[in-house]
């Protein structure tokens, strides 16, 4: 089969985007390829695809553990069999995982960084028998990026493994630097090849609006688009603020943030893409895996830190290829809260050791105990306990993800999961109550695949096909996990740590330099990028923005505010030509002298132009004022 056939049969395409089939034509030959496709340029499908034409495994390492489950499903739904390991993982679920990759009847497996840092799971790897290596979101593995994680450093080690698996590093935001970078620390081999789609979007309009009233500013800009929305705002009572003031304004909106319960967080994503409702106000937690080709406009209400994050976040307008665009509003504020917030990114060492000691002891981990273990971390309850600021403190708990003291992810197991463990035979002779047996059957009847993997399930969905309460199909599921006839993985939007090592003492936690001082340094460049591109006056924006990725001959894009602005001055000069040159006409006409009717019949569209040529005239002496007229001196 060919990589279009796989295309076609699997995904329904019939042909492919810029770029990726020479990228997978690149990693079927067995180079080492890199891929800078901007974002919704479609990455997946360049691995996927050849995924499906090797003998062997793809195995993929990404740091975006909230999305695996997600795309480990949507391939299972579309017959590629894959899975997924990370740090967060139930037991049984990882258990069953590893079975199926020692069995051979996985094709694609989705892996966390921090996995390659355990020799157990190194010496799992070589019994898999790897063909092809992707690194997803590869800027993670370069210092110079703007989101560098240390666990990508010991990605090298897939090299020496498997020293013929050609690797594939992918990632949407690059600058020439970090390009660079990714080649030398994945070891790419000498001929490895780059391919990269411009940044530039011809359809989106790229707008920086300065106004002290963001909200007037934000309901015009709204007012006068039509179609799909999304806004994106920094903190979550201001996408619940936003979002209120936009609905009372007639305007259909929602609110999205990391902190909502997965049910809503379906349900709200679900409205916005069957446009029930018009306009998502979120974070930037929302974004990431949402494929709507039909936004017209993406709001920033609040400045991203970075060209890098901006470029992702405004891209998701317009995938369709249709007109659509970004505004940016910005306030004389914003320029100090850049400041603050890379403050509050960087908090001091000391500050960060203190956050450690107190996460271990809320924890209750004694020194030496915890390694290779998970916990549940109720952080609001940590901040509570101790007084702490959740920006600071979050970006603290990074920063020892970043030293490899722990992991932090903000976001565990958004969907339940359930596997039937016992034997078909044995469920007829099961003696459950009326709503246990009523949950059970349903669920059966209603998923497929339960005696074979974990399907997700909602607890809703099965609480209104039975006609009882949620917490009551959840105490059903966890009594039929006791009784060992199902495992049941209930959803959790708490927080987890891992520990890769046991609880040190603050004064033995190691944060080097690169972790810290160094990406500080980087992440002060890219804020004085970001604070030029909205404060400085370049001459079109989309030109900035492509120097900055490397892009450096790039034409202005004439749909700016920049170039707007450029366009209206040039025509206004050319009206401003013409009118002087009517003006020497009409004098010689008329003896010298002329009165404001004359004016009006000769410049019917273009009198007030023509009057303050006449007014500069009089201020330099060469005419001056008779009557109702303009007499030559």
């Amino acid at each position: 089969m060919t990589p279009l056939d796989i295309l076609s049969r699997y995904w329904g395409y019939t042909a492919f985007r810029e770029c990726q089939l020479d990228i997978i034509e690149s990693v079927l030959a067995g180079t080492d390829t890199i891929g800078l496709l901007p974002t919704g340029g479609g990455k997946s499908i360049t691995f996927q695809v050849p995924a499906m034409l090797v003998d062997g495994l793809t195995l993929v390492v990404t740091p975006l553990i909230s999305l695996m489950k997600d795309q480990v499903d949507n391939l299972r739904s579309i017959g590629i069999r894959a899975g997924c390991l990370h740090s967060g993982m139930a037991r049984p679920e990882r258990r069953l995982t590893e079975d199926r990759l020692n069995l051979g009847k996985i094709k694609i497996l989705y892996i966390s960084p921090e996995k390659l840092a355990r020799e157990e799971f190194r010496a799992d790897l070589k019994r898999w028998n790897v063909r092809i290596i992707v690194i997803d979101e590869a800027h993670c593995i370069s210092q110079w990026g703007y989101d560098f994680r240390p666990s990508y450093l010991g990605l090298p080690v897939l090299r020496e493994i498997f020293p013929d698996a050609p690797i594939l590093a992918l990632t949407a935001t690059a600058t020439p630097a970090v390009v660079a970078d990714i080649a030398d620390k994945l070891d790419m081999r000498s001929g490895y090849k780059i391919f990269s789609r411009s940044f530039t979007r011809p359809n989106i309009s790229y707008i920086v609006r300065r106004d002290e009233d963001k909200p007037s500013r934000m309901l015009r800009v709204l007012l006068n688009t039509g179609g799909s929305a999304i806004v994106y705002a920094r903190s979550r009572c201001r996408t619940v603020q936003l979002a209120q003031m936009l609905a009372a304004a007639g305007i259909s909106a929602d609110f999205y943030h990391a902190g909502l319960d997965p049910h809503d967080k379906t349900e709200k994503q679900d409205r916005w893409k069957n446009d029930e409702i018009r306009v998502m106000v979120a974070t930037n937690a929302f974004g990431m895996g949402i494929d709507k080709p039909d936004v017209r406009v993406v709001v920033h209400y609040d400045l991203p830190s970075s060209l890098e994050e901006y470029y992702q976040e405004a891209g998701r307008a317009g995938r369709d290829g249709k007109e659509a665009y970004a505004v940016l509003i910005a306030s004389t504020p914003d320029k100090a809260l850049l400041k603050r917030r890379l403050n509050d990114s960087f908090p001091g060492r000391e500050y960060i050791l203190m956050v450690y000691e107190r996460m271990c002891n809320y924890l209750g981990i004694a020194v030496g105990e915890g390694y290779d273990k998970v916990f549940e971390f109720n952080l609001t309850g940590f901040l509570a306990t101790f007084g702490l600021k959740p920006a600071p403190t979050v970006a603290a708990l990074h920063t020892l993800t970043r030293a490899g003291a722990i992991v932090f992810n903000e976001n565990f197991n958004s969907r339940s999961r359930v596997m039937i463990t016992a034997r078909r035979d044995d469920l007829y002779n099961l003696e459950l109550d009326s709503i246990a047996d009523r949950v059970l059957l349903h669920i059966l009847r209603r998923y497929t695949g339960l005696f074979a993997d974990y399907v997700p399930v909602d607890e809703m969905s099965v609480s209104a096909g039975v006609h009882c309460t949620p917490q009551q199909v959840y105490d059903v599921l966890l009594m039929l996990s006791r009784m060992k006839v199902l495992s049941y993985i209930p959803k959790s939007n708490m927080p987890f740590v891992y520990f890769p090592t046991s609880r040190d003492l603050p004064k033995h936690v190691v944060i080097l330099r690169s972790v810290y001082e160094d990406l500080l340094e980087r992440a002060k460049d890219r804020m004085e990028a970001m604070r030029s591109y909205v404060f400085g006056n370049p001459r079109c924006r989309v030109q900035a923005m492509l120097a900055y990725f490397g892009e450096k001959d790039s034409a202005p894009c004439g749909k700016c505010d920049c170039c707007r602005e450029v366009s209206v001055s040039a025509r206004r000069k050319d009206i401003g030509a013409a009118v002087d040159m009517a003006l020497d006409s009409l004098l010689a006409r008329c003896g010298g002298t002329v009165d404001i009717e004359q004016l009006r019949m000769a410049f019917p569209a273009h009198l007030d132009e023509a009057l303050d040529n006449l007014r500069r005239r009089v201020d330099a002496g060469s005419m001056y004022i008779s009557g109702s007229g303009f007499r030559l001196s």
